[in-house]
C-alpha cells in the first residue's frame, strides 16, 4: 500500500467509520477490516494519528486499529504477519515525537508502544529505552510528560514477562542498568521543586523502578543474588548518608528501607544451621551481606534510624496538638510498613537489630546512657531524641533482655519521668508508659506492679488526651488480680474516655480495651456495667454510617453478655434488634456485621435463662443465612443447637418445618463435613425431644436409613447415621418401626428383611464409631430389640452381643478395691463445678446440657444392667434350652467376657 496514495483513502474510511449513520459506518468498517492484512496499512495509520491537524476522533480510531493490529499481526508466526522492514519503519516512527497534545490519545500511543516493546525489546528495539531516557531530560514539559508516560507503560509491560528467556533478558537488558537510571532520575529531581508536574512524574517513575526491584527480589530471590551488593549500596547511600540530601522523598525512602529489610530478612540468603546443608546460593548471598554490613556500616545505620527516622516530625507534633485522637490511633499495624514511613522504619530497625544485635546493642545502650536523668523541657531536640531512643528500646525489648536491668531502670529513671507533670514533658510520659507496656511481659518484677498501677491510674486522668489514652490502653496489661483491685476505677475511666473521644477509630480502640477488661474479669464486671449498658444503645444509633465501629460494639456486647450471664436478659430490648439487623441478609450492613452478629446471637442464646417470643422471632433470619452456605454456616448450626437446648418444643413447633426444607436443600450439595453438621443438629433434636424431633425431621430420615443399608463409604458420615438411628430406635421405637415399614415399601422388601440388613451393616461398621458415647448408644439401641421371637433378630443375635461386649469394654472401669465393674458414663446428679479464678463459669446452656445428660439413657442407664435384664427377658421368652442354643451362636471368648462383666454386678 503506497502511503501517499493510500493515505487519503484510509483517512476517508476512518472518517466514515466515526459516523453515527450505520449506512455509512458499516461499509467503512468492512473496508478497514479488509485492509488490516495489506502491506503498508499500519504505516498509513501511524501517519494519520501522528498528524495533530486531523479530527481527534479519526486519530483516536487510527490508534485503536494500530493497537489491535499489534496483537494480531506483529508476531513473526502470525498469519499475514507484518514484514520486518515495515515493523522497523513503524518502530522508528513511534518514537520520533513525544508531543501528543491529547491525553487520551497519548495514553493509547504509550500502551501500543509498550505492546511492541513486549515483543521486540531489547533485541529488535535496543534504542527504545535510551531514547525514552533522553526524552525525559529535555526542557519541554509536555515532551517530558509523554516520555515518562510511555516509560511507565513500557516498564510495567516488560516486568510482566514470564518466560525464562524473557526474564533473563529483562534482568540483563534492564535490571543491571536500573541503578544507574535511578541515579539519573534522582539527579533530575534536583532541578525541579516539590509540587511541579515534572517532579511528580519523575517520582512516579522512580517508585516504579524500585517496585520492579522489590517484586523481583520477592518472587525470584535466587536470580536477585547478583544484585544484592548494588541494591544495598544504592539504598544505604541514599537513605543513611548525605548522598540523599535534597533528592529523596518519603515514598522512595520507604521503598529503599523495604529493599534493605527484605535482603536482611530473606531466609533464602541465610545459611542452614548445619553449614554443610546450605545451598551454594545461600552461602554466596550470606557472604555478600556479611561483607557489606561491616561494624561501621551497621553502627551508622542504627544511629541514623533512631536519631533521624525515629524522631517525631513537625507534622506529627502538629497532629498531636490539633487532632490528638488521630495521632493516638495512627495506623502502624498490618502491612502499613510497606507504604508508611514510621512503621517501615520501625520494622527495618527490628529486623536489623534481630540479625545484628551483637553490634547494635552497645550502640543503643550508649544512646540510652547519654540521656539519663530528666530531660530539659526547654530543649525540644533532647526531648525528641529521648522519645526516639525509648521507642527503640521498647521495640528491641526481647533482644535486650540480658543487657538491660529494666526493674532498676524503672525505679531509678522511668518512674520519676512519669511523675514530671510539665505540659511539654507529655512527650516522655506517653513514651515511658508505652515502653513499660513493651517490657512488662518480658522482664518486670511482680512486686513492682502495684507501684506501676498506681501511676497508670493517675496518668489515666492526664489532661493530655494522647497520654491519658495511652495509659488507659495500657490497662490491659494488668493481671487478673490487679484488674479486680482497680476494676471500678479502670472501668470508669475507660467509659469516660469512650464518651470523651469523637473519632470512630478511637472509639473502636477504647471498646477493644473495654472488651479485654470484661473478658478478663468475667462475672466480676457485673456491678460496674450499668453506665456502659445505658450508653451502648446511644453509640449504636450514632454509628449508623460507621459499620466498623458497629463491629466493635458487637464485639463488646459479646463479652458483655458472657460477663453478665443470665442477667443479660435485661439487655434484650437493645440486644435483640441489634442481632436482628446484623444477621438480616436483606439489610446492606450485614456484609460488615454478620460474623460478629452471629457470634453475639450464639452467646445470647447460650446465656439466656429462658426463651422469649422476641428471641424466638429472630430465627426468621436463619433460612436466608443457610442459603448463603458461607463460612458462617458452622455458627448457624451452633445457633440452631442452642435454640433446641433452650426450648426444643417451642422452637421445633415454630421452625422445624422450614428448617427441614433448608436442611434438605443443603444436603444435596454440601461437603461431607457439612452433611455431618446437619445430621448432628437432627440427632440433638431427637436426643432432646425424641418424639417431636423424630416427627419434625421425618423427611430427612429415610436417607439416613438408606445410607446404613447401602453401606455409606465415609466413616464419619456412617457414624452419624448410626447415631441418629440409634437415638430413634432407643428413644422412639414406635416411630422407628413405622419408618422401617415405609422404607421396606421403597425397597420392595419385608420390613424384617430390611431390619436384618441394617443390623448386619451396623455390626460390620461399628469400628466407624469412635466416640465412646455413640458406641454405648449403639449397644443400648440394638439390645433394646430384645427380647424378641423375631427370627431375623435372633439370627443377628451374635452380632448384637458382639457390639454389647465391645461397648462394655469401652465404658466399664474396674474398682480395684471391690473387684467390680462400673459404667463410667453414668451421671447421678448435677453439681455446680468449683471454679478457679481463671476458669469461666458455666453458661446457662452448659447447665441445660448437664440436666439433659441426667435424662439421657447413655448417662442414666447402666449398660451392664441393661444387657443383663434384656438377656434375662430373652431367656424367659425362649426357655433355658432355646436360650442356650441362641447363646451358642456367639463366640465362646465373647461369652466368657460377657459373663465376667455381668457376674461382677
Amino acid at each position: 500500500m503506497d502511503i501517499q496514495s493510500a493515505s487519503s483513502v484510509v483517512l476517508q474510511a476512518l472518517t466514515q467509520a466515526t459516523s453515527q449513520d450505520t449506512a455509512v459506518l458499516k461499509p467503512a468498517e468492512e473496508q478497514l477490516r479488509q485492509w488490516e492484512t495489506e502491506p503498508g496499512f499500519y504505516s498509513v495509520l501511524l501517519s494519520i494519528f501522528n498528524n495533530h491537524l486531523l479530527d481527534v476522533n479519526v486519530r483516536w480510531l487510527a490508534v485503536l486499529y494500530f493497537k489491535n493490529g499489534i496483537d494480531r499481526y506483529w508476531r513473526k508466526v502470525a498469519p499475514h504477519a507484518l514484514s520486518e522492514e515495515e515493523k522497523s519503519s513503524l518502530r522508528a516512527g513511534l518514537i520520533t515525537n513525544f508531543n501528543e497534545p491529547v491525553n487520551q490519545i497519548a495514553t493509547q500511543i504509550a500502551v501500543l508502544i509498550a505492546k511492541v516493546a513486549r515483543l521486540d525489546c531489547p533485541r529488535q528495539w535496543p534504542e527504545l529505552i535510551p531514547i525514552l531516557l533522553e526524552s525525559v531530560k529535555v526542557q519541554d514539559s509536555l515532551q517530558q510528560h509523554r516520555a515518562l508516560l510511555t516509560f511507565y507503560h513500557v516498564t510495567k509491560t516488560l516486568a510482566s514477562k514470564r518466560l525464562a528467556t524473557d526474564r533473563r533478558l529483562f534482568q540483563d537488558g534492564f535490571l543491571s542498568a536500573v541503578f544507574e537510571r535511578l541515579k539519573q532520575f534522582l539527579e533530575c529531581c534536583r532541578q525541579f521543586g516539590p509540587g511541579s508536574l515534572c517532579r511528580e512524574k519523575l517520582e512516579k517513575t522512580i517508585i516504579l523502578f524500585t517496585k520492579v526491584l522489590l517484586d523481583f527480589l520477592e518472587y525470584h530471590p535466587w536470580p536477585f543474588i547478583p544484585l544484592i551488593q548494588c541494591s544495598l549500596e544504592f539504598a544505604v547511600s541514599y537513605v543513611f548518608t548525605e548522598a540523599g540530601e535534597g533528592v529523596v522523598f518519603e515514598r522512595f525512602i520507604v521503598q529503599c528501607m523495604n529493599l534493605i529489610k527484605m535482603i536482611v530478612k530473606n531466609d533464602a540468603y541465610k545459611p542452614a544451621k548445619n553449614i554443610e546443608d546450605s545451598k551454594p546460593e545461600s552461602l554466596e548471598a550470606h557472604k555478600i551481606k556479611t561483607a557489606f554490613f561491616t561494624h561501621q556500616t551497621l553502627t551508622e545505620i542504627g544511629r541514623r534510624l533512631v536519631s533521624k527516622y525515629f524522631l517525631l516530625t513537625e507534622e506529627e507534633l502538629t497532629m498531636w496538638e490539633e487532632d490528638p485522637e488521630s495521632f493516638a490511633v495512627e495506623e502502624t499495624g498490618g502491612d502499613s510498613w510497606k507504604y508508611s514511613l514510621r512503621p517501615c522504619t520501625e520494622v527495618l530497625f527490628l529486623d536489623i537489630f534481630h540479625n545484628y544485635s551483637q553490634t547494635l546493642t552497645p550502640v543503643l545502650l550508649e544512646m540510652v546512657q547519654n540521656l539519663q536523668g530528666p530531660s530539659n523541657v526547654e530543649d525540644p531536640v533532647q526531648m525528641l531524641m529521648k522519645d526516639a531512643v525509648y521507642n527503640a528500646v521498647g521495640l528491641a525489648a526481647y533482644e535486650l533482655f540480658d543487657n538491660v536491668d529494666f526493674d532498676q531502670w524503672f525505679k531509678n529513671q522511668l518512674l520519676g519521668e512519669l511523675q514530671v507533670s510539665h505540659n511539654r514533658y507529655k512527650l516522655i510520659r506517653r513514651r515511658v508508659i508505652w515502653l513499660i507496656g513493651q517490657w512488662i511481659s518480658v522482664k518486670f518484677k511482680p512486686e513492682l506492679r502495684p507501684l506501676l498501677y498506681e501511676v497508670i491510674l493517675s496518668l489515666m486522668q492526664d489532661p493530655d488526651l494522647v497520654v491519658s489514652e495511652t495509659c488507659r490502653m495500657s490497662s490491659t496489661l494488668l493481671s487478673f488480680t490487679q484488674t479486680l483491685l482497680y476494676l471500678e476505677s479502670i472501668f470508669g475511666l475507660l467509659f469516660q474516655l469512650l464518651q470523651q473521644v469523637n473519632e470512630c477509630d478511637t472509639k473502636m480502640q477504647v471498646l477493644h480495651v473495654i472488651s479485654c477488661v470484661i473478658e478478663r474479669v468475667s462475672i466480676q464486671i457485673r456491678p460496674y456495667v450499668g453506665c456502659l449498658v445505658q450508653y451502648l444503645p446511644v453509640l449504636w444509633k450514632q454509628s449508623e454510617e460507621h459499620n466498623m465501629l458497629r463491629c466493635a460494639i458487637l464485639t463488646t456486647l459479646i463479652h458483655l453478655v458472657q460477663g453478665l450471664g443470665a442477667e443479660s436478659k435485661n439487655l434484650y430490648p437493645f440486644l435483640l434488634p441489634v442481632i436482628q439487623l446484623s444477621t438480616d441478609v436483606s439489610q446492606p450492613p450485614h456484609v460488615y456485621l454478620l460474623e460478629d452478629g452471629l457470634e453475639l446471637w450464639l452467646v445470647t442464646l447460650e446465656n439466656s435463662p429462658a426463651i422469649t417470643p422476641e428471641l424466638l422471632r429472630i430465627f426468621q433470619n436463619m433460612s436466608a443465612l443457610l442459603e448463603l452456605s458461607s463460612e458462617n454456616v458452622r455458627t448457624c448450626f451452633q445457633i440452631i443447637n442452642a435454640y433446641i437446648y433452650l426450648s426444643a418444643t417451642d422452637f421445633l413447633q415454630n421452625y422445624a418445618e422450614a428448617l427441614c426444607r433448608s436442611f434438605y436443600e443443603l444436603l444435596r450439595d454440601i461437603t461431607t463435613e457439612g452433611q455431618v453438621q446437619v445430621l448432628k443438629v437432627v440427632e440433638i433434636a431427637i436426643k432432646v425431644s425424641p418424639v417431636l424431633g423424630s416427627h419434625m425431621f421425618q423427611p430427612l430420615l429415610p436417607a439416613v436409613l438408606r445410607g446404613i443399608v447401602e453401606g455409606e463409604r465415609y466413616p464419619v458420615v456412617m457414624s452419624t447415621y448410626l447415631g441418629v438411628t440409634g437415638r430413634i430406635l432407643l428413644q422412639n421405637s414406635g416411630f422407628f418401626t413405622s419408618l422401617l415399614t415405609q422404607m421396606a415399601v421403597e425397597y420392595n422388601q419385608e420390613a424384617d428383611q430390611l431390619l436384618g440388613s441394617m443390623i448386619e451393616m451396623w455390626v460390620d461398621r461399628m469400628d466407624n464409631i469412635t466416640q465412646p458415647e455413640r458406641r454405648k448408644l449403639s449397644a443400648l439401641a440394638l439390645t433394646s430389640l430384645l427380647p424378641s421371637d423375631n427370627s431375623v433378630i435372633q439370627d443377628k443375635f451374635c452380632g448384637i452381643i458382639n457390639i454389647c461386649v465391645e461397648a462394655l469394654h469401652d465404658v466399664m472401669t474396674e474398682d480395684p478395691e471391690t473387684a467390680t465393674f462400673k459404667d463410667c458414663m453414668l451421671m447421678s446428679h448435677f453439681e455446680e463445678p468449683k471454679l478457679t479464678d481463671d476458669e469461666e463459669p458455666p453458661t446457662e446452656q452448659d447447665k441445660r446440657r448437664k440436666l439433659l445428660a441426667l435424662e439421657d439413657p447413655v448417662h442414666s442407664v447402666s449398660l451392664q444392667q441393661f444387657v443383663y435384664e434384656k438377656l434375662k427377658a430373652q431367656q424367659m421368652l425362649m426357655g433355658d434350652q432355646g436360650f442356650q442354643a441362641l447363646m451358642e451362636t456367639v463366640d465362646t471368648e465373647v461369652v466368657r467376657q460377657l459373663q465376667e462383666f455381668i457376674h461382677s454386678m
